[in-house]
Order: structure tokens, then sequence, then C-alpha cells
């Protein structure tokens, strides 16, 4: 079985269950990154999530502790990426912050997995999209929390196919 690790930041508590539902998926427990140690970081596939707050910012806790992912070894590693915002209110930065976590991600090493369709969503614009792609998982609980539960579905679906 393969070790996976889902690493969460979360104010409102929307990203954290989204992160619990992710990882009960994989049969783990969520580790909120205020509560992360290196260790954390030592995984086959990790997962990281935040929700993006001020003007396309990451989570307080990950601005906090983001020092354990620039430090992290994740050469070759699989990462994965989720996040969350409203497109409606903050169309303009719309989970910007899951950009950011894949941007450090990336920085590191790590090949990135479970790019999702950035179609049908209603934002302007966001660093985590390129070629109307988005880098990871973008969840918006405040205007379609009824899409939630089967985007992580889909999404988880296809992070277990990479894991083979």
């Amino acid at each position: 079985m393969a070790n996976v690790k889902v690493i969460f930041g979360s104010t409102t508590g929307a990203t954290e269950s989204a992160a619990a539902e992710i990882a009960a998926a994989f049969g783990v427990t969520a580790v909120n990154i205020a509560n992360a140690s290196a260790e954390d970081f030592k995984a086959d596939l990790l997962i990281l999530g935040s929700s993006t707050w001020g003007l396309g910012e990451l989570q307080d806790d990950w601005a906090a502790k983001i020092g354990l992912l620039e430090q992290a070894d994740l050469k070759g590693k699989l990462v994965a990426v989720f996040g969350l915002g409203d497109q409606n209110g903050f169309a303009d930065t719309y989970c910007d912050a899951m950009g950011i976590l894949a941007q450090k991600s990336k920085a590191r090493g790590a090949l990135l997995i479970g790019q999702t369709s950035a179609e049908g969503y209603g934002h302007s614009s966001s660093v985590a999209e390129e070629n109307k792609l988005f880098c990871g998982l973008a969840l918006d609980d405040n205007n379609e929390s009824e899409k939630t539960s089967s985007r992580i579905g889909a999404w988880v679906e296809t992070l277990k196919h990479h894991l083979g």
C-alpha cells in the first residue's frame, strides 16, 4: 500500500472537511499544517490543500509554516494539490493558494498530478490555472457546495490511478 499524506490549512473548516474526505478515501488521517513536521512531507503521494485568503494568499497556517514545504525533498515524488476559494466574490484570485502550493512543490522537484478542467467555473483569473486546466482540484464551498463531494470522488479516483 502506498504511503499517502494529506496536509491542509483551514480557517473556517471547509478545507479541513475536504481534506478529511480525501484522506478517508485513502484510509489515512489528514494533518493540519499547523501541527505538521518535516516528517509529514515524506510520502509516495503528498496531497496538499489550502483555502485562498486576502488577495490570493495562502491560508494563515500555511503562510506560517511554508518553510516545511520549501525545504522538503520532493524530487521525483508525486504531489497533488487542492484548494478552496470563492469564484464569485474573488473571481480574479480564485484558488490562487493552490497554485502557490503547486509552484513551490514543483520547485522542490515534485511530479504534479491531479490536474482538473477549469471548464464550468465562473472565475476570471487564477494562478492555479494554465491552458484551461487547474493544477489540482478547485472547490468552491461558498457557491457550489453541492458539487464538492462528487468533485472530490472523481479526483481521488484519478489520483489512485496514478498510484497504480
